[in-house]
């Protein structure tokens, strides 16, 4: 699997929704143990959610 791949999944899981087929959370979770750049857009990822969910507050 090529990390776009798992970075839909990022998407997925940080939106409240499915995993794509072929990734589960155990097996994206160890993506992104093994990989910084993953690791990184993850975090950036939920960084986003928080920040539009602060907006929508208002």
């Amino acid at each position: 699997m090529h990390c776009v791949e798992f970075r839909t999944a990022v998407s997925a899981r940080v939106d409240g929704e499915e995993l794509p087929p072929g990734i589960s959370d155990a097996t994206l979770d160890s993506h992104l143990r093994g990989c910084a750049e993953c690791c990184h857009w993850d975090e950036r990822a939920r960084r986003l959610k928080l920040l539009t969910a602060a907006f929508d507050l208002g």
